[in-house]
């Protein structure tokens, strides 16, 4: 598996989104501190969400596009197929 300094096509996208959901959260938290709408509240969580979905969808794009293509060059495809797998149950659960 591709260790620290891998670099994906995507890394600033992914960083800058993350970026956002982040502030976003940070928002929702003063939200809930100020004693807003539950209404409101549970839409603005519906939203971070969907962007961190978004964000798994990058991430797993990226994963295929680099890791599987530079593991399946280097002829260790099996193990980061493997490792892929584990991903997938993890992030398809949620």
């Amino acid at each position: 598996m591709p260790e620290s300094g891998h670099r994906h096509k995507h890394t600033r996208a992914v960083v800058n989104r993350l970026s956002r959901i982040e502030g976003h959260v940070r928002s929702i938290k003063a939200m809930v501190e100020e004693g807003r709408d539950c209404s409101d509240i549970l839409v603005q969580i519906a939203a971070v969400r969907s962007a961190v979905g978004q964000v798994g969808r990058v991430v797993l794009e990226d994963h295929v596009e680099s890791c599987l293509l530079t593991a399946a060059a280097d002829g260790t495809a099996d193990e980061v197929w493997v490792d892929l797998q584990k991903a997938f149950g993890v992030f398809l659960k949620n």
